[in-house]
């Protein structure tokens, strides 16, 4: 399900603060990579991703490749800077859910 207008300003207002925790260099997407993306998604939820590719055509590539092959959302895209996110299994997370939709499951 894709995120509405307000959620995805609520994501970006978090992700300002966030440093980076994956650099996407010149070697592109490798499996050690993915695999870190997918770790600090199942970690945080929301991350700063890095892109180090000076050519704009070859990281529209990576970043359609990431969304291919990591399972998150594209919350912001900055020249060189994306914020992504990952919906939490399990038992969600306060990124997940705005506080007020929190309060109503409960009363339900």
């Amino acid at each position: 399900m894709p995120l509405s207008a307000d959620r995805k300003k609520q994501y970006r207002t978090l992700g300002h603060g966030l440093k980076p925790v994956v650099t996407v260099a010149g070697n592109g997407l490798s499996e050690t990579v993915i695999t870190e993306l997918n770790r600090a998604l199942d970690d945080h939820e929301l991350i700063k991703v890095k892109l180090v590719i000076a050519d704009r055509e070859l990281r529209a590539k990576v970043i359609a490749d990431m969304s291919k092959r990591v399972k998150s959302e594209i919350v912001q895209e900055l020249a060189l800077i994306h914020i992504r996110r990952c919906r939490r299994r399990g038992e969600g997370s306060s990124l997940s859910e705005p506080a007020n939709e929190k309060k109503q499951a409960k009363n339900i």
